[in-house]
């Protein structure tokens, strides 16, 4: 769902400091919202940040990708490519590493 707020930045590829619409730069790098190009901008996105708190979790756990592994019955490669936001695991292997971390997942609803 689309946010009707607007948001600012600084324009990163000018040194001018001209403010503009951030969901502009969005649509002209991605796509307009909703389309196919979009989409895909966006699950790409959610798999690379998602890889990236599953490897905070981890090394603040103090744990090596291969001892992840062995405890998730997948391989440190497979483990490199979910924390690189190559891939996205399945839920059961997501539950597994999540479980291995010593962490949960909790799904709120929300209130209205």
């Amino acid at each position: 769902m689309h946010n009707p707020t607007t948001f600012t930045i600084f324009a990163p590829m000018t040194n001018n400091h001209k403010i503009v619409d951030y969901d502009a730069v969005l649509d002209a790098k991605f796509g307009k919202e909703g389309t196919p190009e979009r989409a895909r901008a966006e699950e790409a996105a959610y798999s690379f940040y998602s890889g990236q708190i599953l490897q905070d979790a981890r090394k603040e756990a103090k744990m090596t990708q291969s001892e992840l592994a062995e405890r998730t019955q997948t391989t440190k490669s497979y483990i490199s490519k979910i924390e690189n936001g190559v891939i996205t695991p399945s839920v059961g292997v997501f539950y597994r590493i999540i479980a291995a971390l010593g962490m949960r997942v909790e799904v709120v609803k929300p209130v209205y």
